[in-house]
């Protein structure tokens, strides 16, 4: 599959360059890459400028997720542990670490950084790589194959890099922001492609090196997020397809490619088959269950993102599934530019592909049933739903693993390749002719539709400091091979004890925790610990601010949960409701808290 612009030079083939040339492409590109760099610093400056105690106020839980990824990644190198499973969550079941997103392809690496500075600044620093570098690799990727001006490559890249839905992930998700070598792959089958079209004579095209690239690629991206390169693959094979256009093209590029893709595909698997087995049929592992879980609302694709520059110009009302799944807000100024670009350059099969894409993904965002305005029902009575395309294929294994609406992210690139292609022509158009009403509009239609959705400051509040119980050790002194027993138990509403132990230098095993693993009788996708009955009675306590009523039998049933979780100590941080729970600690274990570094202290070592 060729993907490539007419650079006065057989296609495919970089044109000669002087040194000259040389560096002046060099310096472009020096100058670009720096540009990129300091829009994701800009974008993070609030986390930069704290890192010790800095917190982005709408990751929820996931910060401290990720960085208890970082933290755990690190001290398994130190102390040579399995990279397989742990017990420090979830005790004693304990976590599938492969069936969580450890991005081991970062946290592996930056381990130093992590022991010497702390896993806060290896977390900011996957996101503000992932900014920079995504952009970049777009940006080198449109500058070699799709365009010759470098401007024009730079505003497509700009878009990937820095699209609203990056920014949201970039609230807590470094899974998807860290995609660097989506491009990459991409380039890689396009370089294959066309080296075998020029070979297809011959009785087998194998390209061994370039399979051993392209393994080495998918195999890294595998450790840095799955679920990124399963929706690039579906859309890139949805591009490449409708560039291809007719059968026999599909099929000669099919078999022009496959020995050498089997290869890469073989190198990947030897590298990951083990983890990946570990992952799907471990210990604690869990299957997806069901037809999709959330999809966009078709506001969401028209309307501007609150960590956009022209979110008070929003309309409707709000849709947002959260603060880290604005996956799409692209707002209507560049879907309008979008669409007219499209039509004029609808002669371009690449435009042709990149529409077709850009349509096809948006529209599997919408996931199952169709909604609007946040209203799903349509028509009279309750069952009167639209069904959308996904219905159809949400049910089919690891595709029900997908939440929907990042489909919308198959479509940045998309609307990438039109922006840059509509870039160059007016280019073109500034260089070669005496009007300039077409350039200037186009230049004046293209702020128009980017200002409103380029990124602001991610706000930044301060994070509550760890008490001195875990901060200064004291909780060693009441541990001996058991487990301790937050109250409540930490979830994915409440992770905060997860940072306690990263604090604490991993000191202790928690119960509970924040992590997908296998919930209920089906063992389907949940997150964090199938709760037990003690936990649901404490949480249920702090939700109600009540004491609950605690008789003979929830006494017998805390201890028999004690026994479970092989208690050493339960604690009961500062929290709300903190009197409530107390009182009703003290009731259901028939010991008198004691009140230790900042905490109540339990110790049930000799309990049950």
């Amino acid at each position: 599959m060729t993907v490539a612009v007419d650079r006065s030079a057989p296609e495919g083939v970089e044109p000669h360059r002087t040194p000259v040339q040389w560096l002046r492409s060099a310096r472009t590109d020096s100058i670009v890459a720096v540009c990129y760099l300091s829009l994701a610093v800009f974008v993070l400056a609030g986390l930069w400028s704290n890192p010790r105690s800095g917190y982005l106020t709408k990751s929820d839980q996931d910060q401290t997720l990720f960085e208890w990824f970082n933290a755990i990644t690190a001290r398994n190198i130190t102390h040579l542990a399995s990279p397989f499973s742990t017990q420090l969550q979830n005790y004693p079941d304990g976590v599938n670490m492969m069936a969580n997103t450890l991005m081991y392809g970062w946290g592996v690496p930056f381990a130093p950084v992590t022991l010497l500075f702390g896993p806060t600044v290896t977390f900011v620093s996957a996101l503000t790589f992932g900014l920079f570098s995504t952009a970049f690799a777009w940006y080198w990727v449109f500058s070699r194959e799709l365009v010759t001006a470098k401007f024009a490559a730079a505003v497509g890249g700009v878009f990937c890099g820095f699209a609203p839905a990056m920014i949201a992930h970039t609230n807590g998700h470094a899974n998807f922001v860290v995609l660097v070598l989506l491009p990459l792959i991409a380039l890689q089958i396009i370089k294959m492609a066309r080296h075998a079209e020029r070979t297809v004579g011959e009785r087998t095209v194998w390209q061994p090196r370039a399979a051993v690239v392209l393994g080495l690629l998918v195999a890294l991206q595998l450790t840095l997020g799955e679920e990124p390169l399963l929706i690039f693959a579906l859309g890139f094979a949805v591009f490449a397809l409708a560039y291809l256009r007719t059968r026999r093209a599909i099929a000669l590029s099919f078999r022009a490619v496959a020995p050498s893709v089997l290869l890469a595909a073989l190198i990947t698997l030897t590298l990951t088959g083990f983890g990946l087995w570990w992952q799907f049929a471990g210990p604690q592992s869990y299957r997806f269950i069901g037809i999709g879980r959330v999809g966009n609302d078709v506001l969401s694709l028209f309307q501007f993102s609150p960590e956009s520059a022209g979110s008070m110009f929003s309309f409707g009302p709000d849709v947002s599934i959260n603060p880290t799944e604005d996956n799409a807000y692209f707002g209507w100024p560049l879907l309008l530019l979008v669409a007219v670009t499209a039509f004029f350059l609808r002669r371009e099969r690449i435009v042709r592909a990149a529409g077709i894409v850009v349509v096809v993904f948006t529209t599997l965002s919408l996931g199952i049933v169709l909604s609007f305005d946040g209203v799903v029902r349509f028509g009279e009575g309750d069952f009167a739903m639209v069904p959308m395309p996904w219905l159809a294929f949400g049910w089919i294994p690891p595709l029900n693993g997908i939440i929907e609406s990042r489909f919308a992210m198959a479509a940045v690139p998309g609307i990438a390749i039109i922006l840059a292609l509509g870039t160059q022509r007016a280019i073109e158009a500034w260089r070669t002719r005496a009007a300039m009403r077409r350039p200037v509009a186009w230049f004046a239609a293209l702020t128009f539709a980017l200002l409103p959705i380029a990124p602001t400051v991610l706000p930044v509040s301060e994070r509550p400091p760890t008490p001195a119980f875990f901060a200064e050790g004291t909780v060693r002194q009441y541990v001996s091979d058991g487990s301790v027993v937050i109250v409540p138990p930490p979830t994915s509403a409440d992770a905060a004890a997860l940072r306690w132990q990263v604090d604490a230098d991993f000191a202790f095993p928690l119960v509970g925790g924040y992590f997908v693993g296998p919930s209920g009788a089906d063992r389907g996708a949940g997150y964090g610990a199938d709760p037990r009955p003690t936990a649901v009675l404490l949480m249920l306590a702090r939700m109600f601010d009540t004491v609950p009523v605690i008789d003979q039998a929830r006494r017998d049933q805390a201890r028999a949960d004690l026994r479970y979780w092989r208690a050493d100590v339960v604690v009961l941080p500062p929290t709300h409701s903190g009197d409530v729970l107390r009182r009703a600690v003290d009731d259901l274990l028939g010991v008198q808290a004691e009140q230790v570094d900042g905490v109540w202290v339990w110790d049930v070592r000799g309990v049950g």
